[in-house]
C-alpha cells in the first residue's frame, strides 16, 4: 500500500492499523529549535479520544503518545519526529461474525478489490483510528505556526438540524459532547441521537473548521493552492463525503453583486467587508479567518439488518456489533482542526522557501 504520507516541506507518514499492537507516524520537515514534549501533543489526542460520552464509541484507548526520535533537551532537532500510541482495547472478536462479509458504506469491498486482502478487524487502516496520528501530527504543526494562528472547528449540522449562526458561542463548545457552539443545538441533538442510537441506526454531520490569523500571501495561483490542499486534507478524513470553501456551493446562487467581497483601505492596510471567499482568492490567503466545512455520512457500522455480499459472491444481509460512533462527525472535530494545522503549516514553508521570510 503507498501513498500513506501527507504534506510536502512539512510531512508525515502514519502506520499501523485499528486492532494491531500499535499506531504511530513520522513527521518530518519540522525546524529545529522548536519546544516540544508530549504534553504539547496530548491534550489535542484528548479531545479525539473515544469514550467521552455515551454518543461515541466505548472502545477505552488512553491515546497515550510517546515521542521516539527528533527531540533532545526539549527542542526539535530538525531530523525526522516519529510518535507512537499502544492499542489498548481491542476486540477483534467483535467482528468474527462478519469477516467473510462486505458492510456496505465501508471500504471492505473496495480493499478486497484493489489488494486481494483486507483486515476485517475494525477496517485496519481504513478504521478512524489512524486519525489519531493526524491529529498528532497537527499539534506539531501547531507549533511550527505559534500562538498567533488560532484554529478552532465545531459541529454546526447534526443530520438535517443545523446552528444558527447568530447564536454561535465558541465558549459552548467543550460544555456539551458535540463540540457544538449553540447550547439549545446541543440539548436537541442529545435527544436526537438517542432516538438514533436506539433505532440502531447512525446520523451525519457537518463541521466548520476557522483557522484565524493567517497573514495573506500563503498559497500559490495553480498547482498549489491553499484551498485546494485544504480540501484534499479535509476529503481525505474518514468518512467525509463534501468539502466546501467559504460560501462554497451556496455561492452559486449569489449574484456577482452579493458575491463580491468589498474592499476598502484602511491607511496602508486593506480590510474586506464580506468573507464569501473564505480566506482565500485565486488560491492564496487574504488574511482574513479561513473558513471551511466538511460533510460527514452516517456512521455505515449500524446495528439494523442490511442487505450485502460475502467475499464468495453470495447475497446475505450483515448486523455490525461491537462498539461504534452513531455519529461519526463528533470525533471528526479535532481531526479537521489538525488538518487546518497541518496544511497551514505546510504552507508557511513553502511560503519561507519562496519569499525569504
Amino acid at each position: 500500500m503507498s501513498f500513506n504520507t501527507f504534506g510536502h516541506l512539512f510531512r508525515f507518514t502514519s502506520w499501523g492499523e485499528s486492532h494491531g499492537e500499535a499506531i504511530g507516524c513520522v513527521v518530518d520537515g519540522v525546524p529545529s529549535n522548536i519546544p516540544l514534549s508530549e504534553a504539547d501533543i496530548q491534550p489535542w489526542l484528548d479531545k479525539r479520544k473515544p469514550a467521552q460520552s455515551r454518543y461515541t464509541t466505548q472502545r477505552k484507548e488512553t491515546d497515550t503518545v510517546k515521542i521516539l526520535s527528533g527531540v533532545f533537551e526539549g527542542k526539535t532537532t530538525g531530523t525526522p519526529i516519529s510518535l507512537i500510541i499502544y492499542n489498548e482495547d481491542q476486540k477483534s472478536k467483535d467482528y468474527g461474525d462478519i469477516k467473510d462479509k462486505f458492510r456496505p458504506g465501508h471500504a471492505d469491498y473496495t480493499y478486497m478489490e484493489k489488494y486481494g486482502i483486507r483486515d476485517y478487524r475494525g477496517g485496519g487502516r481504513s478504521s478512524a483510528r489512524e486519525t489519531a496520528m493526524r491529529v498528532a501530527a497537527g499539534a506539531i504543526a501547531r507549533k511550527i505556526l505559534g500562538k498567533g494562528i488560532i484554529i478552532r472547528a465545531a459541529m454546526i449540522q447534526m443530520g438535517d438540524d443545523m446552528v444558527d449562526a447568530d447564536d454561535w458561542n465558541w465558549k459552548e463548545i467543550t460544555k456539551n459532547p458535540f463540540w457544538c457552539p449553540d447550547k439549545e443545538t446541543a440539548a436537541r441533538w442529545e435527544e436526537q441521537l438517542d432516538a438514533v442510537r436506539k433505532e440502531g441506526s447512525s446520523v451525519g454531520a457537518v463541521i466548520e473548521v476557522i483557522a484565524e490569523g493567517v497573514p495573506a500571501g500563503w498559497g500559490a495561483p495553480i498547482y498549489k493552492k491553499l484551498d485546494a490542499d485544504l480540501a484534499s486534507a479535509l476529503m481525505g478524513i474518514n468518512a467525509v463525503k463534501g468539502v466546501e470553501i467559504g460560501d462554497g456551493f451556496a455561492s452559486a446562487a449569489l449574484s456577482g453583486i452579493e458575491n463580491a467581497d468589498r474592499m476598502r483601505a484602511k491607511g496602508k492596510k486593506v480590510e474586506f467587508m464580506s468573507n464569501h471567499a473564505g480566506g482565500i482568492l485565486g488560491g492564496i490567503s487574504t488574511g482574513q479567518p479561513i473558513v471551511a466545512r466538511f460533510a460527514v455520512k452516517p456512521t455505515s457500522s449500524i446495528l439494523t439488518p442490511v442487505e450485502t455480499v460475502d467475499i464468495h459472491h453470495h447475497n446475505t444481509t450483515i448486523m455490525t456489533k461491537g462498539r461504534h460512533d452513531p455519529c461519526v462527525g463528533i470525533r471528526a472535530v479535532p481531526v479537521g482542526e489538525a488538518m487546518m494545522a497541518c496544511v497551514l503549516a505546510d504552507h508557511l514553508l513553502l511560503h519561507r522557501a519562496q519569499q525569504g521570510k
